[in-house]
């Protein structure tokens, strides 16, 4: 529970209106646990709400916003893009100039398809690879996201695994296997007894969703190599990844090379557009028709505008170094206030996104993570935000090329402030 002093009656009232026409006054339930916040605009690294509150903001939207809030270039492109129309039913060379750019800058694939979620192109890329090998299973990982449909919305039950949300069909869990990540051990033995049925594995690259935990030295390596001679098509999905922890996202951070992979999120600076990329020999089967592959908004010159600025804009004037640097700091500024406040903050990861919580583990997958005390974080994520830092509660923090030595001080000095009310 919030106990922000500031005063949120405008907030208040939206929110009140929004539950009498919207299901607990949000469009998502990422959004449902709260708080209860309405913004009024957002720039570079900071939002304002409807109360005139200011916040540097380190959740950036779940992701997307890579550049920062409406970066000038691409809303430029975009609104000079929407006086030509937005949906034609038909091609434009926007999408074509796009879909080369993507190529291009990530290095790897041979073809994309765009659509409008990571989610959707996730199923994509299941199709794709059951049409390739005749096979059904997939096998997943702990802790990885992959949307929220059916088939890849899984939550801890007992042991193992199992559907996370009422009204969920558990029997579209019936072809996924899910184990560990960073035991490529496991990967192993699980193929060797029945690797002729799985179709796909796929992974986040980097586990960003739950703990930012990169990959054990070798084990991408591995899984690349247990998938190629079993057969077997290797999805990453980057929709987290990609384009933020580099041009060529975390495959060519870790220089592995899936056969498919999924785009979002910094893909097109905030704009609604996800990306299907891969080999030509898989991607083809939804252009011979074999593999069906639909939606209206695909292909939009509005997204696609949006995706060519976005990456044009990384490939001229990259800000990795910036951002990696500003995450650097800001890991160390919290462990120092840790140690200053005589709690075991714990900030790790990468340095475009890392993760905060209490504790010392030694974090490698998704159940070492639960060694951490994750609660107790929550419980000061919401201070966080009470006092002007927006953040998730469940430790993830994102940086952005507009995070500079303002935002920086500006969230270790409330951060501290936080410290300071709370213990």
């Amino acid at each position: 529970m919030s106990t922000d002093a500031r005063p949120h009656v405008r907030s208040q009232e939206l929110h009140q209106r929004a539950s009498r026409c919207t299901p607990g006054g949000v469009h998502s339930n990422v959004r449902l646990p709260g708080p209860r916040i309405f913004f009024e605009r957002a720039d570079g690294a900071w939002l304002r709400s409807v109360d005139g509150h200011d916040y540097v903001d380190y959740l950036l939207g779940q992701g997307p916003n890579f550049l920062g809030h409406a970066p000038a270039a691409v809303v430029e492109a975009v609104n000079e893009a929407c006086r030509y129309g937005v949906i034609f039913g038909g091609q434009h060379e926007i999408e074509v100039q796009a879909a080369e750019l993507v190529c291009e800058t990530l290095g790897w694939p041979d073809m994309v398809r765009f659509g409008v979620s990571g989610t959707e192109a996730v199923q994509a890329a299941f199709r794709l690879a059951r049409a390739a090998t005749g096979r059904t299973k997939i096998v997943r990982f702990e802790g990885h996201y992959h949307g929220w449909l059916d088939n890849v919305l899984m939550a801890p039950d007992g042991d193992g695994w199992g559907t996370a949300s009422a009204g969920q069909l558990a029997s579209h869990l019936d072809d996924v296997v899910v184990l560990p990540w960073n035991d490529a051990d496991r990967l192993a033995e699980v193929l060797a007894a029945g690797g002729d049925q799985v179709a796909a594995v796929i992974m986040e690259p980097v586990m960003i969703n739950a703990g930012v935990i990169e990959p054990l030295p070798g084990y991408l390596e591995r899984v690349r190599e247990l998938c190629t001679s079993h057969g077997i098509v290797l999805i990453f999905d980057e929709v987290l990844s990609g384009f933020r922890l580099g041009l060529g996202g975390a495959a060519g951070r870790y220089g592995v090379t899936p056969d498919l992979a999924t785009y979002a999120k910094a893909l097109a600076a905030g704009w609604p557009v996800a990306a299907l990329a891969g080999r030509a020999d898989l991607m083809e089967r939804f252009g011979t028709g074999e593999v069906n592959h639909s939606g209206t908004f695909n292909g939009s010159v509005v997204a696609t505008a949006a995706v060519k600025a976005s990456l044009e804009r990384l490939r001229d004037d990259p800000p990795y170094a910036a951002v990696e640097e500003h995450g650097m700091a800001l890991m160390a500024g919290i462990r120092e206030l840790g140690e200053t406040y005589g709690v075991p903050l714990r900030a790790a990861g990468l340095p475009a996104a890392f993760h905060v919580s209490f504790g010392d583990a030694d974090v490698v997958d998704y159940r070492t993570l639960q060694q951490l005390d994750l609660a107790r974080y929550e419980k000061l994520a919401d201070r966080l935000v009470d006092n002007g830092v927006w953040v998730a509660p469940r430790g993830v923090w994102y940086v952005s090329a507009c995070h500079g030595p303002g935002e920086l001080d500006a969230a270790l000095t409330r951060f501290g402030k936080t410290l300071t009310e709370w213990l």
